[in-house]
Order: C-alpha cells, then structure tokens, then sequence
C-alpha cells in the first residue's frame, strides 16, 4: 500500500475558538471531510482523524487536539503511525500576510512568525512539506496579531468565507492529484 497522504488542518480545540480566523485550517479539513461525507473520529496521535480517499488516492484528514502553538507533537505522531513521507504532507494554515480570501501553496520556507508552523518544522526536524497558506488579512490599526487570529471573523468575511474554505479544499486535492507546480500554476 503506498504512503498515504497527510492533510492536517491547523486550529484551536473547542467551541470557543470555532469561528476564529486561526481555525480556518480545521473549516477547511471539515470542508474536505463534507465531500466525502465522512466524520472525524479521535485517533490515539491526540488528534481528530479520518482516513480515506482524496482525488482517489489514500489520505488521511486530520486536526491536532493541540493547541495551535504546540501542533508539532501530533503532527510528528501522525507521520510515524501512518509512515508518511515529509513531502507528502500538506499543512492548511490561517496567513496574515496574505490578503483576506487570497489561496496559495507552496513547498518548505519559513514560519512567518505563525507558531503552528514554527512547531511543526521543529517537531519533524524539517521544513519540507507543503502548505496550503489561506488568507486572513493583516489587523487593523495597531491591533496585536494574536489578539487578531482570535477573533471571529468579521459578519462580511463569513459571507465569503465558504467560497475561500472551498477554494482551500480545492487547492488540496490539486497538490495531491495535479503535484505543487500544475497547482501554483493554477492559484497563482
């Protein structure tokens, strides 16, 4: 059986911080989970886990029951249970210095400031998986970045937000079917 692929969507654990911009990870992996109308179930890697298939190859959906900061433990646990490859997973992550609704991908680089991503990297040891970046704006006048992320979006943000959560998913199954350049190609 080939390594599968593995989505992690990145967020904070409870109601609380559901509707929060640093939680557009976990909106995303629900979308992906919608498609396929599966349903997370909790996983001894201290995460929510569903595994399946994305585009026809084997993959597995999960959100760390971490918080944010501390992602890298059950993303490094779930590399090893399912013996993914680094390359082969695909971080989908809240970015501030992309433009509210703006969808990018890339391989590797740095963390940006965003901790999520910060210990992830540490936990693997590497930098080299993919990341599917989503959007959220920088915030207004001289608000702290992290009060920002958690903060609800905003009632004209969520008007948009199931567009930009599906536009995300998308760019998902593009890297897994179509690979990081066809799919560059086609968000950028």
């Amino acid at each position: 059986m080939p390594e599968p692929w593995l989505v992690v969507g990145l967020g904070n654990p409870g109601p609380a911080y559901s509707g929060n911009r640093h939680n557009v990870g976990f909106m995303v992996l629900d979308a992906l989970a919608g498609r396929e109308s599966v349903r997370f179930k909790s996983h001894k890697t201290l995460s929510d886990v569903v595994e399946g298939r994305l585009t026809g190859v084997r993959a597995v959906l999960a959100k760390p029951r971490s918080f944010m900061n501390d992602s890298g433990g059950p993303v490094a646990a779930l590399r090893t249970f399912f013996a993914a490859e680094t390359q082969q997973i695909i971080v989908v992550h809240d970015d501030l210095d992309l433009s509210f609704g703006d969808v990018r991908v890339k391989q590797g680089g740095g963390d940006g400031g965003h901790n999520g991503l910060r210990s992830i990297t540490k936990s693997l040891g590497s930098n080299d998986y993919l990341r599917v970046r989503v959007g959220i704006g920088r915030p207004p006048g001289r608000m702290d970045a992290a009060d920002f992320v958690l903060r609800d979006f905003s009632a004209t943000e969520r008007k948009l937000l199931p567009n930009i959560v599906d536009d995300a998913a998308d760019a998902v199954e593009s890297l897994i079917a179509r690979g990081l350049a066809a799919t560059q190609n086609l968000l950028h």
